[in-house]
């Protein structure tokens, strides 16, 4: 690899090539020397950025964890629009793209990386956690809204539709979901969704 190259967006060339290792070839692939040779760039430039590579992987969660606001701003927007369990269906097809799980497989395999986002991120599982939280401030939204049960306990209705849509998308190596399975799941855990 050429020396004295100038790289623009040397984090986000990191963490894009980082994801296609992670896609392509799962959490055990995932090396430092993986991460920059998929990038095309010497393995300085990693370590020029990131302390070390558990710092960098740390990096990449916390940087996919902040995607989800815009997700869940456009969420909260479709408040008392469409219905309920199809705004849900949509909102757990995006959230459960391939990418969201390998990282949460990738969390889930390395302890080292655990503790570091536990720094960041003291409960739950990094990204899961983020979007309960998302689901939980939409369906507050459309309960204010009278759009589901007034007494509705979103706190436990939203990890519930996680948990179980997260099962839908857990095996990387199966098809995924179609449109019908994951709003029979949403109908099911949250059966008032109109």
């Amino acid at each position: 690899m050429p020396t004295g190259v100038h790289i623009r967006e040397p984090r986000e060339q990191l963490f894009d090539a980082a994801e296609r290792v992670l896609l392509r070839d799962g959490p055990n692939a995932l090396t430092s020397r993986a991460v920059t040779a998929e990038a095309g760039v010497a393995k300085g430039v990693l370590h020029r950025h990131f302390a070390d590579f558990d710092a960098f992987l740390a990096d990449l969660v916390l940087d996919r964890i902040a995607r989800i606001d815009g997700q869940s701003a456009a969420l909260r927007r479709s408040a008392g629009t469409g219905t309920v369990a199809d705004n849900l269906t949509r909102a757990l097809m995006d959230l459960f793209g391939p990418v969201a799980v390998a990282i949460v497989s990738l969390v889930i395999f390395r302890d080292e990386l655990r503790a570091r986002l536990r720094q960041a991120r003291p409960t739950g599982v990094p990204l899961m956690t983020e979007a309960a939280a998302m689901i939980a401030s939409y369906l507050a939204a459309e309960r204010d809204l009278g759009r589901i049960p007034a007494d509705a306990d979103v706190d436990t209705l939203a990890p519930t539709l996680i948990g179980a849509a997260h099962l839908l998308y857990a095996d990387r190596a199966a098809p995924t979901p179609e449109t019908t399975t994951v709003r029979k799941v949403v109908t099911t855990v949250i059966p008032a969704a109109p």
